[in-house]
């Protein structure tokens, strides 16, 4: 007991609770969505091996400046309406994409929502991709 007593050690369990949490936060933020990501080189396998439908997030204009190759585009904001008609079989492989990979959490739920079953997130977003030296089409 003494050792909760002293308050330098009072001090440093403190700093290891605010280390952990910090430390924890980006897994706990990306986690309450519940979903998986994928980086670009990952996606452009699951793209080229498995047939996976990309779905960009971003607005029309964002969408009209650059996108990924064969992306459709489904602004978040009419993802629910438009969910069904992604693809015919929701059992393939459904690439979310916005521009930084901040909104594509929300695009995830909303798809394993409308009954996909494997939905990915983009790390990075379109940005992670350009950086790659991946293609864009406009």
């Amino acid at each position: 007991m003494n050792f909760f007593a002293d308050y330098n050690n009072l001090a440093l369990i403190a700093i290891a609770v605010v280390s952990g949490g910090l430390l924890a936060w980006p897994v706990i933020s990306r986690g309450s969505l519940g979903g998986k990501s994928v980086n670009p080189a990952g996606a452009t396998q699951l793209i080229n091996r498995r047939n996976a439908v990309v779905v960009d997030i971003r607005e029309a204009a964002e969408y009209a400046k650059g996108h990924l190759p064969q992306a459709k585009s489904a602004p978040l904001a009419d993802l629910a309406s438009r969910a069904a008609g992604l693809a015919k079989d929701k059992s393939v492989p459904i690439i979310v994409v916005c521009q930084t990979g901040q909104r594509s959490g929300k695009g995830q739920a909303a798809l394993k929502e409308a009954g996909y079953s494997e939905v990915y997130s983009l790390e990075g977003g379109l940005a992670a991709w350009q950086q790659a030296g991946l293609p864009v089409v406009k």
